[in-house]
């Protein structure tokens, strides 16, 4: 099962096709969110994601959602400065 934390960048599919937006928090305990009950336990806990395009918030499953690589990770890593002139 994977493990998302408050603030990770996620994707899932919505009836529009792959929604993209953010990690609210974990629920771990039955409770009332994103306007439905949602049943879930520690041993089976859903996230509450918000989508960066509509503002909406729904809640997945763990198995739903995709952690989308940073913009750093994406270009590997740091910029490098080799090559470039020291200022004086």
């Amino acid at each position: 099962m994977s493990e998302f934390t408050k603030g990770d960048h996620v994707t899932w599919q919505s009836h529009g096709g792959t929604a993209e937006g953010h990690v609210e928090k974990k629920i771990t305990d039955d409770t009332h969110a994103a306007k439905r009950d949602v049943k879930a336990s520690r041993a089976d806990p859903q996230y509450l994601v918000q989508s960066e395009k509509s503002g909406g918030e729904a809640v997945h499953k763990p198995e739903a959602l995709t952690k989308k690589a940073s913009a750093a990770t994406k270009s590997g890593g740091s910029k490098s400065t080799s090559g470039s002139k020291k200022a004086k």
